[in-house]
């Protein structure tokens, strides 16, 4: 199982530094994308947060 838990937090964490990569080349965000990729790094940050936990578990 925990396997699956590494490989999983792996993915998350490269996608949520492909968002990261996204937003700092970029420097003609609307206001809309800036928000639109802050909630989706929160949804990454909170399965990633919760991903560990299960994994020290």
């Amino acid at each position: 199982m925990e396997d699956k838990i590494e490989i999983t937090i792996a993915y998350y964490t490269k996608k949520g530094q492909e968002i990261l990569n996204t937003v700092n080349s970029r420097n003609n965000l609307t206001a809309d994308e800036l928000i639109h990729y802050g909630e989706e790094m929160a949804i990454i940050e909170y399965k990633l947060t919760a991903l560990e936990v299960a994994n020290e578990n």
